[in-house]
């Protein structure tokens, strides 16, 4: 199999020990290439310039979460559209809503989204979005910017069938995570993910985050990694009735296409 990590915190301190010994193992594994994920003023640049260390197996997205969405001022407005100059940041993003946490105030995050919104409508790059918890304000953002932005992604799906089914209608595509691995929150995955189309479906670790509980054996230090990605891809396989390697390939096609990143080699 030859995977696509749509979703990777590579930047994350906690690989900042054995970084490249990450990328091996997931290389090892199939993982043949990585979205690292730009989230912050942070660590977007961070993204960059590891997507430019490793050309054609990482890429980047630059944008701001909403948990960090109080520090996106004018500055970090033109600090993101410079990163956005670059051929290796493939999205915008992570940008979107988080009424979960609050971890900054929701007005701030509506305006943080709407500006990155206006990023990808200036740039015609496509769009890696959060949403927890803010569904309806979400899709109500998104529906002022139809007809000016490209294809989306809806990161790490945990919703409903009802939030399923209305993105699917704006044909917005779906990221599957280790949450689906996860008894205790995304048991209504499993009967979920198979009404998701095939062009419209990618996997992703969201590493180090959302080790999937169902892993064996665990890491000791419980930190998930892009290595681990196939136990994921089986996981999906199996809730959809469908064998790993058409899941590999549907996934990689649709990465892909959506990323606009070269097509593999056929092997």
């Amino acid at each position: 199999m030859q995977l696509i990590d749509i979703g990777a915190n590579l930047t994350h301190d906690s690989f900042d020990r054995d970084r490249d010994a990450v990328l091996a193992r997931a290389r090892a594994a199939g993982v043949a290439r990585m979205v690292v994920t730009g989230a912050s003023r942070e660590h977007s640049p961070k993204a960059l310039a590891l997507a430019r260390a490793h050309p054609g197996v990482l890429y980047s997205t630059a944008g701001v979460h909403p948990h960090h969405a109080a520090e996106y001022t004018d500055e970090c407005d033109a600090e993101l559209r410079a990163l956005h100059a670059h051929p290796e940041v493939v999205a915008v993003g992570e940008c979107g809503l988080d009424y979960f946490r609050d971890f900054s105030p929701r007005p701030a995050q509506r305006r943080a989204f709407e500006r990155q919104l206006q990023i990808a409508a200036d740039t015609g790059k496509p769009l890696f979005l959060h949403q927890r918890d803010a569904h309806a304000d979400f899709v109500a953002i998104m529906r002022g910017f139809e007809g000016r932005i490209g294809p989306a992604v809806v990161h790490c799906f945990t919703g409903g069938r009802a939030e399923l089914f209305e993105c699917l209608d704006r044909d917005w595509y779906i990221g599957i995570t280790g949450w689906l691995c996860d008894e205790r929150r995304g048991a209504h995955l499993r009967e979920l993910v198979p009404n998701i189309p095939a062009h419209r479906l990618m996997v992703e670790t969201d590493a180090p985050y959302l080790l999937p509980r169902t892993l064996r054996p665990m890491p000791k230090d419980r930190r998930n990694e892009p290595a681990f990605l196939p136990h994921i891809v089986a996981e999906l396989a199996r809730d959809r009735g469908e064998a790993p390697a058409a899941i590999a390939a549907v996934t990689t096609a649709a990465a892909e296409t959506f990323f606009r990143l070269p097509r593999a080699a056929a092997s």
